[in-house]
């Protein structure tokens, strides 16, 4: 029995199509810190059930102020790219930092004269998981906190040189190497001002308050909830969501609807038996659900994405559940700029193709080549 279909994706994003398309935000500065070239993505092979690399690259656009890697492939090259780049300063807000190769060039970067701030949660595993971290940080002499107990900090940022900020869904990992993610790297000013300030106060050790929404796409828990449901519910053609939990009513219930007025829906998630409720409903509201084994081969879905009508699309450290949405301090962003919008689109396409559907046995969406994309 065949369980995966071949899935070819080249994300690349030509330069004349990123022209005709122009950004949702304005520029960023060209200078400063290099945001990495890379854009990747990995979908499954059909005989082997194992995830096969695609690799592209493309220079980043100067005028466009968003760019995206997409994981496992990139393994967050393109993050340690941005440490080893930094002239200036680092500050990272990470619930998970497991990678001795990242820390090693933080520690790096320190004694090159680059100030590195680290705030590392402890709420979300009373430390112990990011305790191996800490510790090789501090010894290497930079200055680190612990994210108050109060809140789970399931952000994960990294703000190079003032300059830019990868924007992940979840922190560097090593070893994880069949799991989706995505990281978004932000030059726009005002973006970058706005995550240099939410930083600094939560360095502070300030409680953790509500950012106010309208930033240049930003999405900000606590409180995303409503950004993120009304986000769902302005699909007017098509809706394409990949998620690692799926616990909100109000999420559940706006993509239900989406599906029941004609916004063609489809849902790639792990197999988790803790989701299978939330699945079946939407199964019989007549979204197009499928998932990867739970077992955590060929590909692991833990990130949430999202991409509307082709047009928009939603990348961040944002869980589908009421604690992430609502509680924790979590950080995404929105936006129409073709550079993300791309080669999100293709991926979930891509993951979504390779998945089993729900109640079947054969691949969800057949075989799809693609050998470009322009905004």
């Amino acid at each position: 029995m065949t369980r995966r279909t071949p899935v070819i994706v080249s994300l690349l994003v030509c330069a004349a199509g990123l022209a005709a398309c122009g950004s949702s935000s304005s520029p960023g500065p060209d200078a400063g810190t290099n945001v990495p070239t890379t854009v990747t993505g990995t979908h499954p092979t059909e005989t082997t059930g194992t995830v096969a690399p695609t690799t592209t690259t493309t220079p980043v656009p100067t005028g466009p102020s968003l760019s995206l890697a997409v994981e496992p492939v990139d393994r967050y090259g393109s993050v340690n790219q941005l440490i080893k780049d930094a002239a200036v300063s680092l500050d990272l807000t990470l619930y998970r930092l497991v990678d001795p190769q990242a820390e090693s060039l933080l520690v790096a970067a320190h004694h090159h004269g680059v100030a590195v701030r680290a705030l590392l949660d402890h709420a979300g595993s009373a430390g112990a998981a990011n305790l191996p971290a800490y510790s090789v940080l501090q010894a290497g002499g930079i200055p680190v906190r612990w994210a108050p107990d109060s809140v789970v900090f399931h952000q994960s940022t990294i703000t190079a040189d003032h300059d830019v900020s990868a924007v992940m869904t979840g922190g560097p990992t090593a070893g994880s190497a069949s799991t989706r993610g995505y990281v978004a790297f932000d030059r726009e000013p005002t973006a970058v001002a706005s995550i240099e300030s939410v930083f600094t106060s939560d360095w502070s050790g300030a409680p953790v308050r509500r950012v106010p929404a309208g930033v240049v796409g930003l999405v900000w828990s606590p409180g995303a909830k409503a950004t993120l449901v009304g986000l769902i519910a302005s699909a007017r053609r098509t809706l394409a969501v990949e998620c690692g939990q799926l616990a909100p009513a109000a999420v559940v219930s706006a993509l239900r609807t989406a599906s029941r007025h004609g916004v063609k829906v489809t849902l790639t998630m792990t197999a988790d038996p803790q989701w299978d409720k939330a699945r079946a409903l939407l199964s019989r509201a007549g979204v197009r659900v499928a998932t990867y084994p739970a077992g955590g081969a060929p590909l692991v879905i833990r990130a949430t994405a999202v991409v509307v009508d082709n047009s928009t699309a939603f990348v961040g450290s944002q869980l589908f559940t009421s604690e992430s949405l609502l509680h924790d301090r979590e950080l995404g962003l929105t936006t129409r700029d073709p550079a993300v919008v791309a080669p999100l689109t293709l991926t979930l396409a891509g993951d979504f193709a390779g998945a089993t559907p729900l109640g079947g046995a054969t691949p969800a969406g057949g075989t799809t080549t693609t050998t470009g994309a322009s905004g």
